[in-house]
């Protein structure tokens, strides 16, 4: 039981045995005494006023006098108003550290037979181009949500749907088939998905060129947009792909496969993986077969041109395209099918999708069909909706191959940590092997932190250089206190110093050390907190606060060289706990922390 769980109980039998009430657990509000006040934990006594029919102070007064009498753990009080300041006695928090000490997974729990299973769907690329940077965030934030909801005691199931059809694919297929010369990823030694890239980019200069020719003889920017013989080309490709051309799907189906061999490369260095892929070439036909359903239930009606539409005027909304009149499907009805493909495959309780915000009217519709066409976790979906992610430079722009490729930035990333951890000193003294190894660590650290200590519903500018500073808000300072860490235990470890499995009470601890048994022991609050605002970004400020604390302490006190030799197992068994905390904390965001650098 922890601290506040305690006083809870002792302040009900106090008021009981006070003023013969008995007061349910949720009336007793306990917060963090407030840093300009003496103690750590404040009770509001407001409440109580009925009961003691006293004044504020009186009633505090009384409350704090029993407390002191009968609950070890308070070892003095102080009354400011109607609030009751508790100061926790020492042996309290070594008893709060043991607990914490004893349990290696501190903060997270795991799922039983019975947990709920959520379904979290992220990345969701496109096969005409590489990842870029607002899939990097895109990447973070869904990997990142899934370990935080699984840490939170539900299964969870990470899964990707790749869009990998449509007249934006067929654009680098011709290309590629006009201007490719058969090349392929082995001939020209590049990655699958940057050669397919690089097509995307040839299609769009080249239509470009062909919209100004054809303007050049007197034709609108519109009308040439409608006459361009490249386009129409990609289109008839596109309604071939549509018909199973065998021509034209086999070309699909190798340029494709070099596309998925990149990704995977790049989900690898990344760190991300998937239990399951769904693939919108399997899912949009699926989709049509539900739409049709829905007409024929009467949830949807047809136009005299042939095109569904569903009508929610009734819930606030507009009209919604749900199958274009040549029989093609939207958006809107892969993601039917996809949800049917699911909901066929796993008994999913709860359905997130990682999505940025531009799409927010889409789920907002999306929800509302999965509930009419019977989906149970349609009307509860979650979409997980986070901001544009951007450089110093500003926007970008994939057709005009202005994007900076996810695997550009990485390896961007892990040089630039080489150079800065190699002028600092930091891979002195290592072999070439375990200096690449933190380089990387590093690297990968400082982009994820960056991207993930910002509120996901925020735009954000991600500044490399920043990213890396080995001191302030950043993955390189928390990593490297980590390290700093385990050099301090190595070191107890080689004088033999053996921490115990339960440190002694009996010690007086500092203001400092109190605070950081209690800042510890918050991690497991933290990540409830961050499993219910679906928000990474609180673990990322938790630790970057605990890593501070922890530094002024290291500042300020002595380890190795205290000379009582209880109070030195203490620190020792202290820092043990908080580079745990550390450690778990960066691990739901995805990241490593290095034993040395």
């Amino acid at each position: 039981m922890n601290i506040e769980d305690k006083l809870v109980v002792s302040v009900i039998n106090g008021l009981k045995a006070l003023y013969g009430q008995d007061v349910p657990v949720a009336q007793v509000q306990l917060q963090k005494t407030k840093k300009e006040f003496e103690g750590h934990l404040t009770l509001v006594v407001f409440p109580f006023l009925r009961m003691s029919k006293k004044g504020p102070e009186q009633t505090a007064q009384e409350i704090g006098e029993y407390l002191k009498a009968n609950e070890p753990s308070v070892a003095a009080f102080n009354v400011i108003k109607g609030f009751l300041n508790l100061t926790i006695a020492s042996s309290a928090w070594i008893e709060l550290l043991n607990n914490i000490h004893a349990d290696k997974q501190y903060g997270i729990i795991a799922a039983t037979d019975n947990s709920p299973l959520v379904m979290i769907e992220y990345s969701s690329p496109n096969t005409n181009k590489p990842l870029h940077l607002g899939h990097v965030r895109n990447n973070l934030l869904g990997n990142a949500l899934a370990n935080i909801v699984m840490a939170n005691g539900n299964k969870v199931v990470k899964t990707n749907i790749v869009n990998d059809r449509g007249i934006h694919i067929c654009k680098s297929m011709l290309a590629w088939l006009k201007y490719g010369n058969g090349e392929t990823p082995e001939s020209s030694g590049k990655k699958g998905d940057h050669l397919v890239g690089d097509y995307y980019v040839a299609f769009d200069k080249h239509f470009k060129a062909e919209v100004a020719g054809l303007m050049e003889k007197g034709m609108t920017k519109e009308e040439a947009e409608a006459a361009s013989p490249l386009m129409n080309e990609a289109r008839e490709m596109l309604v071939k792909w549509e018909a199973g051309d065998p021509e034209v799907r086999s070309l699909w189906a190798k340029m494709n496969n070099w596309v998925y061999e990149g990704f995977d490369e790049t989900y690898r260095k990344m760190g991300v993986s998937f239990d399951k892929i769904y693939y919108e070439s399997n899912t949009y036909l699926e989709g049509k077969e539900k739409v049709v359903e829905g007409l024929e239930k009467g949830f949807f009606y047809k136009k005299e041109d042939g095109s569904v539409w569903a009508d929610l005027t009734p819930e606030g909304l507009d009209h919604k395209l749900l199958l274009r009149a040549d029989g093609t499907s939207v958006y809107m009805t892969q993601d039917i099918g996809t949800a049917k493909l699911r909901f066929a495959d796993y008994p999913i309780d709860k359905m997130i999708y990682v999505v940025g915000n531009e799409q927010n009217y889409h789920f907002q519709v999306l929800s509302i069909l999965l509930d009419k066409l019977g989906f149970e976790w349609g009307k509860s979906l979650v979409h997980f909706s986070y901001g544009m992610v951007e450089l110093p430079e500003g926007k970008m722009k994939s057709r005009e191959g202005t994007v900076v490729d996810a695997d550009d930035l990485i390896e961007e990333m892990v040089s630039t940590a080489k150079e800065t951890s190699n002028e600092l000193g930091k891979l002195d003294g290592l072999t070439q092997e375990e200096a690449d190894n933190i380089a990387r660590i590093v690297g990968l650290g400082a982009l994820k932190y960056f991207i993930l200590k910002v509120d996901a519903r925020k735009n954000m500018t991600f500044n490399p250089k920043e990213s890396i500073d080995f001191n302030g808000n950043t993955g390189p300072f928390i990593q490297y206190t980590y390290a700093r860490i385990q050099s301090v235990l190595r070191k107890a470890a080689e004088a033999g110093i053996v921490i115990p499995s339960e440190i002694p009470v009996g010690i007086e601890l500092s203001e400092k050390e109190e605070g950081l048994i209690q800042m510890v022991a918050d991690f497991a609050a933290v990540v409830k907190q961050a499993g219910e605002d679906y928000s990474p970004s609180i673990i990322a400020n938790y630790t970057y606060d605990l890593v501070k604390e922890y530094n002024q302490f290291y500042h300020d006190f002595s380890i190795l060289r205290e000379e009582n030799e209880a109070v030195k197992v203490f620190r020792l068994a202290l820092s043990e706990n908080v580079a745990k905390v550390v450690r778990l904390g960066m691990g739901l965001l995805g990241i490593e922390v290095p034993d040395r650098m």
